[in-house]
């Protein structure tokens, strides 16, 4: 199976996001938007969802690219409009963290039903292989929105550095 230009768009447009997220994970905790590197994982997201529209042959893939856009919009709104409410916050953190799942969902069963080229490692979408794959995002989804969460209400209760909160002052 061959890429159109606009497929070739899609993948290396959208690709960059993952490490990205990755990145911002480990380093944050979380994708935390008002990073260089959230931006980018925004841009490189939005080019990502809007060039499925059009190559899509599924329905499933028109639901999945809109609940992308929501999430991805809905988190990166979130702290533009109401700032730092730790609830706005705990949504933010929920929305972005599906929209890496949605991601890497596509992402992990179009490698496994593409590569390696001729001979791919998955051949049905009911493969044990890829759905395992499948599974195994969904858990790391299940178990990371709460650590984050979790992460982020300890951050919340801690005070602020400040002239009075200082050690040895």
């Amino acid at each position: 199976m061959t890429l159109s230009p606009l497929g070739w768009l899609h993948t290396l447009g959208s690709l960059p996001a993952i490490p990205l997220a990755a990145c911002m994970l480990f380093k944050h905790g979380r994708i935390a938007p008002q990073t260089r590197a959230g931006r980018a994982y925004f841009w490189f997201m939005l080019l990502g969802v809007v060039t499925v529209y059009p190559i899509a042959h599924q329905p499933v893939s028109f639901i999945v690219a809109t609940v992308t856009l929501i999430a991805l919009l809905l988190g990166y709104g979130l702290s533009r409009w109401l700032g730092e409410k730790r609830w706005a916050r705990q949504v933010e953190t929920i929305a972005l963290s599906l929209s890496v799942f949605l991601l890497l969902v596509p992402t992990v069963s179009e490698t496994l039903r593409r590569l390696p080229a001729g001979d791919p490692l998955v051949t049905d979408m009911k493969d044990p292989l890829l759905l395992g794959a499948q599974g195994a995002l969904l858990l790391a989804l299940l178990a990371g929105v709460p650590l984050q969460l979790w992460s982020l209400s300890k951050q919340s209760a801690m005070p602020k550095a400040g002239p009075m909160n200082q050690e040895g002052a």
